[in-house]
Parts: C-alpha cells; sequence; structure tokens
C-alpha cells in the first residue's frame, strides 16, 4: 500500500470488487435477451435465429466451468479472474465492432469462455470469508449483486436497442474494465497443501445439487428470451418495453436475495430450493398462460424470488460440502446450471413454434416431477457453516 494512503481503503474497494464481479455472468449472458429482434434484423437473420447469441455465449461459459474453479484454484484466485475480465474487455469490443454474424457470434463465445473463470473463484471467495453460520446471508448479497445483472441486461440491451444494440456492449467492455482495474485482494494461503484435483469436484452430492440448480434456473430465469418473444408475439411490445418488463426478475431478485440467504441461514437450504422449484413452476406456467401483460410482469417478479431460493439455496448447499476444493465444486454446480440456460432455446423454440403455451407449461412439470426427487439432502445442519460438512464428504 502507497505511504500515505488511509489503511483498508483498498481493502474495502477490493472486497466491494468481488460483489460487483457477481453480476458480469448474467449482466454478459443476457444483454442479447432484449434486442433480438432488432439484432436479428441487422444481420439478416430471424428473432428466433438470433436468439443463437445467447446460446453462443452460455455454451462455452457453462462447459468451461466444469474445469475453471479447480484450474482458477491452481493458478491463484486474483490473477484468474483479473486476466478474465480483460478479455471480456477485448471481446466486447470486437463484438461491438463486427458486422459479420460469425464475429460477433465467436466473441459472443469468448465473453463466455472468459466470464467462466469469475464466477465460482468469486463465490469460492465470498464463502471463505463468512462467518460462522452466516454463510447464506453472504451468499445473498452475491445473488442480490447476480440479480443486479440479470436485471440490468436487458434493461440497458432494450434501450440501446432503440438507438444501435451495439452501445450495449461498449457498456459491457467499460463494466469489465473497472472490475479489472480494482482487481481483488490476494489469495489467501490454501488450507490444504495438495492443489486441488479435478476428480474432487465431480462427487455424486455436487452433481445431483448440480442438477437441480440447472433445472431451476433454466426453467425459469432462463426463459426470459421466451417471455420477450411472447411479449412482441402477443402484445407487440417494442424493445425498451419488453427490457423494462424483464427486469421485474432481477429487481425483485435484488430486493429478496439478502431475505433468502437469511431464509437458508435459519431454515437450511434444501427447504428453500424446494420452495424455489415450486414457486418458479407455478411462475412459468402462469407466464405463458396469462392474457394481461400486467399479470406477467407480477408473475416474472415472483420468479425473481424461486430464482434466488434457488440460486442461494444450492451454492449453500454445495459450498457447506466441499471443503477441499470449494471453487472446482461450485463452478461444477454452475456449470449445470448455465447449461440448462444455454439449451433454452435451442429446447424451447420449437415446442413454442409449435404451440406457444406448451413451451412454458413443459418446464414447469419438469421442474416439478424432477426437481424435489433428484435434490440431496443437508448434509449437516443449517447454520454449520462453510466445513460444516467436510466431514461427512
Amino acid at each position: 500500500m502507497p505511504a500515505g494512503r488511509p489503511p483498508g481503503i483498498r481493502s474495502r474497494l477490493t472486497r466491494g470488487a468481488i460483489f460487483a464481479g457477481a453480476f458480469m455472468g448474467p449482466f454478459g449472458g443476457g444483454i442479447t435477451v432484449s434486442m433480438l429482434p432488432e439484432l436479428g434484423a441487422d444481420f439478416g437473420i430471424s428473432a428466433s435465429a438470433a436468439s443463437l447469441s445467447v446460446t453462443a455465449y452460455l455454451v462455452p461459459f457453462a462447459a468451461l466451468m466444469l474445469v475453471s474453479g479447480t484450474l482458477g484454484e491452481r493458478w491463484g484466485r486474483r490473477r484468474a479472474v483479473i486476466a478474465a475480465y480483460l478479455v471480456y474487455v477485448v471481446a466486447s469490443l470486437v463484438a461491438f465492432f463486427a458486422t459479420w454474424l460469425p464475429l460477433f457470434l465467436a466473441m459472443r463465445a469468448l465473453q463466455g469462455a472468459a466470464n467462466a473463470f469469475t464466477t465460482p473463484l468469486l463465490l469460492a471467495v465470498v464463502a471463505g470469508s463468512a462467518k460462522a453460520g452466516a454463510l447464506g446471508r453472504s451468499l445473498g448479497w452475491f445473488g442480490s449483486l447476480q440479480a443486479a445483472g440479470q436485471t440490468s441486461a436487458p434493461l440497458i440491451g432494450g434501450l440501446a436497442a432503440e438507438f444501435d444494440w451495439r452501445y450495449a456492449f461498449l457498456g459491457v467492455a467499460v463494466a469489465a474494465g473497472v472490475l479489472a482495474a480494482v482487481g481483488l485482494p490476494p489469495s489467501a494461503p490454501s488450507t490444504t497443501r495438495a492443489r486441488p484435483k479435478l476428480r474432487s469436484a465431480w462427487r455424486v452430492h455436487v452433481l445431483r445439487i448440480g442438477v437441480v440448480g440447472g433445472l431451476g434456473w433454466g426453467c425459469v430465469a432462463g426463459l426470459n428470451f421466451l417471455v420477450a418473444l411472447r411479449l412482441e408475439d402477443v402484445f407487440g411490445l417494442g424493445a425498451a418495453q419488453r427490457g423494462l418488463l424483464l427486469t421485474a426478475l432481477g429487481a425483485a431478485g435484488i430486493l429478496t436475495a439478502r431475505l433468502i440467504g437469511s431464509a437458508v441461514d435459519r431454515v437450511g437450504p434444501r427447504r428453500c430450493v424446494l420452495a424455489g422449484v415450486v414457486l418458479g413452476a407455478l411462475v412459468i406456467a402462469g407466464v405463458g398462460l396469462s392474457p394481461e401483460v400486467w399479470a406477467i410482469g407480477v408473475l416474472w417478479a415472483f420468479g425473481g424470488v424461486a430464482s434466488q431460493l434457488v440460486l442461494v439455496g444450492v451454492n449453500a448447499l454445495v459450498l457447506r460440502s466441499s471443503r477441499a476444493n470449494p471453487a472446482g465444486s461450485t463452478s461444477v454446480v454452475q456449470s449445470f446450471r448455465f447449461t440448462f440456460a444455454a439449451l433454452a432455446p435451442v429446447v424451447i423454440m420449437p415446442l413454442y413454434h409449435a404451440q406457444p403455451a406448451l413451451a412454458f407449461v413443459a418446464p414447469a412439470a419438469l421442474l416439478l416431477l424432477v426437481g424435489p426427487p433428484t435434490l440431496p439432502r443437508d448434509e449437516e445442519r443449517p447454520g454449520s457453516g462453510v466445513d460444516g460438512g467436510a466431514a461427512k464428504a
């Protein structure tokens, strides 16, 4: 620290950047969802085909997270995260100037690849600094920032599309550049002598949590593109209006994530995840069947609550039971989460073209039929802390 600088300022700034970095994943992945018609028109493709911009980002994002957490632990969390931000800046700027669709999609893929090295490592840092019995609260803070990314993405994307959708990518580049400049605090010394191995993150318990987390996210928040298409096709809403309504999910997530985090500490993550699964199924079915725009907005806000119940709950479940390789285990769960979101456009769009209502009812049924029986039971009592279940793992 330079002489004369008040002690602690840099430390507080970098700690703030840990939580601020939480928004980058959902922000970058969702930046195009409210601009699909405009994006398609610019590249000479349909709005449905333009949804590939979501898939192009999420596929490498999800695939690399199968290993990114473990690799980041080996390379050093701070080094890996800052390098990822810098790559993200470059990819965003190239996407801003791209006039050739394959180049644009390639930059979306590079954005996703870079972002795979941020979210799981940041979660591990948050969990490692959480006080005993307050893991859920810390994850709730993290979740509120992720919800902020979910909220700002369609809003900025929709507003930018009213002028030129490319301006949204300037905003993305600036945000990533600021986070890279602030950086992270130096990684704490490892509590284990051996470097984490990939197989330490691939326990059955972790995989089951990942499946439920993927369903909970992909079948609710991951269908924001589908909601946007229905708002245009059925109600004729413009880009800015679509973006504004889609922010309801993220706004509700911001407002409730901290409360949900406290609930995780009090009643346990498993109960919170199950509540989120049931609520999410009701929300997505209602959004697809509602004949009123205002009702869709209200339901989509409850979707933000459901998404946070699942997101904070599954993060707490996996971090509680993963002492040896927290970032690696978390990255596997996050991989499932974004894999389901990446596959959503590919799987759901044929249903939407065949029967629009079915595209909403089918994910709701899948949530209810698969989620509860797949979710494992807690490996420890609620409030036992990050490592409470490690002895049983």
